[in-house]
């Protein structure tokens, strides 16, 4: 039975195979089958590629490696213009090179300056910390800043009678591989070191000394919830005072106007007659008599009288 059934096969397949028309039909049925899945494959390769080269940009990937999460992602409008970019060729190497790599540009001219493109990586980096520390003291870089800042993107002040204030980066200096990078803690106005390792080789030049002051300038409503209270050391349950070794030293650098005193010192101004008392109030007694143009000339005047 088992070599009938064989043979039977064979001599269909042998049969069909001999037959023109039929082979003529598989092999157009075999042709319209390889055309759309020969286009569908294409199709998606290319919207892969196209998806993953669009949304992944260099910035976008710079910004994303572990380690760079205090990064804003510059806007490449900002990038673009040439004013903003000011002096920065003079410090950074391979400049125009790191700037076609930021800014995804493939480059016309074959450049044979360059002996390795991680030299032209590093110095992407480099200028891209630089433009980043220019981009963050404008109007979008610091309402992205402060977006972080309010979901404690930035981590927490480690200093206890903050209540977990949130921090902000900030820079020892502008000029790089000088510092690391920094927090600054608007509650206990204080630096600390980032807790994590990884943070501990971003240059602190990438966001500055000016940039955390001048975004609490710009909004003063972040700082109305931020502690003030100071630890005083006792002993026995008395303090220790100023004079003493282990005792308190500088309290007033965390100290502020509460919110009644400034109401008080307001009022006392608006019923003072305008700033014009209060100014005249503060050469007194910052100059003492004889002090500041007018007093000088009073002075002036009555020593004249006497001696003349």
């Amino acid at each position: 039975m088992w070599n009938s059934s064989t043979s039977a096969v064979q001599v269909n397949a042998s049969t069909s195979t001999n037959d023109p028309s039929i082979q003529q039909e598989e092999e157009d049925e075999e042709e319209e089958e390889l055309i759309p899945e020969s286009g569908g494959q294409y199709q998606e390769t290319d919207t892969s590629n196209d998806t993953g080269t669009e949304s992944l940009t260099w910035i976008s990937w710079f910004c994303g490696l572990p380690g760079h999460e205090y990064f804003a992602e510059v806007a490449e409008d900002f990038i673009e213009d040439d004013f903003n970019l000011t002096g920065l060729n003079s410090m950074v190497p391979f400049y125009k090179e790191a700037l076609e790599m930021i800014l995804d540009v493939e480059s016309e001219e074959e450049t044979l300056k360059v002996p390795d493109v991680s030299i032209v990586e590093t110095s992407a980096e480099l200028l891209y910390g630089l433009i980043h520390q220019r981009y963050i003291i404008t109007r979008q870089g610091l309402q992205q800043m402060v977006d972080k800042y309010e979901s404690k993107h930035f981590g927490i002040c480690p200093r206890y009678y903050c209540q977990s204030c949130p921090v902000i980066p900030c820079g020892r200096s502008d000029m790089p591989g000088l510092e690391t990078v920094k927090l600054f803690c608007p509650s206990c106005l204080d630096l600390y070191t980032p807790p994590s390792s990884r943070f501990h080789n971003v240059d602190g030049a990438f966001f500055g000394t000016t940039f955390p002051h001048l975004l609490f300038q710009q909004y003063p409503d972040l700082l109305q919830n931020t502690p003030t209270e100071i630890y005083e050391p006792r002993i026995f349950g008395f303090k220790v005072s100023e004079k003493s070794r282990s005792g308190p030293r500088m309290q007033w650098l965390r100290l502020r106007p509460s919110v009644v005193e400034r109401e008080v010192e307001s009022h006392v101004q608006s019923e003072g007659g305008g700033e014009g008392n209060d100014d005249g109030e503060d050469d007194e007694s910052v100059l003492g008599p004889g002090g500041g143009e007018n007093n000088g000339a009073s002075g002036t005047t009555k020593d004249a009288k006497r001696f003349g």
